[in-house]
């Protein structure tokens, strides 16, 4: 599934990925971050926490690990993490997942 050309006119988050490998597009306010994730390869994040964060699989997997306790969720499936959550993520290539991030400044935006 293409995102539609209103999505990808947003700015991208100023994430700690190579663009290469992870595209994104976001949407801050004062309330929070909504950002569309597309994944090009395989990808790893590796175990961090930040404010609380809701998500969830358009297309691909993911794998997801929160205070220790594995899931996997696919197209459809929504995951919560609550704030202070240690975890971690695998993802496949081409998936594409929405997560919507309590902190609003989570990610800068670019441009």
């Amino acid at each position: 599934m293409e995102l539609p050309p209103f999505i990808l006119g947003l700015p991208q988050a100023d994430v700690p990925f190579d663009e290469s490998m992870v595209k994104s597009h976001a949407l801050s306010s004062k309330d929070g971050l909504l950002v569309f994730f597309e994944f090009m390869a395989d990808f790893e994040v590796p175990a961090h926490s930040h404010g609380a964060q809701w998500g969830t699989v358009l297309e691909g997997e993911l794998g997801l690990t929160v205070d220790g306790v594995e899931k996997t969720y696919r197209p459809g499936e929504s995951y919560f993490i609550p704030a202070g959550a240690v975890h971690s993520a695998k993802l496949s290539a081409g998936s594409k997942i929405i997560d919507f991030f309590e902190e609003a400044d989570r990610y800068k935006l670019k441009g």
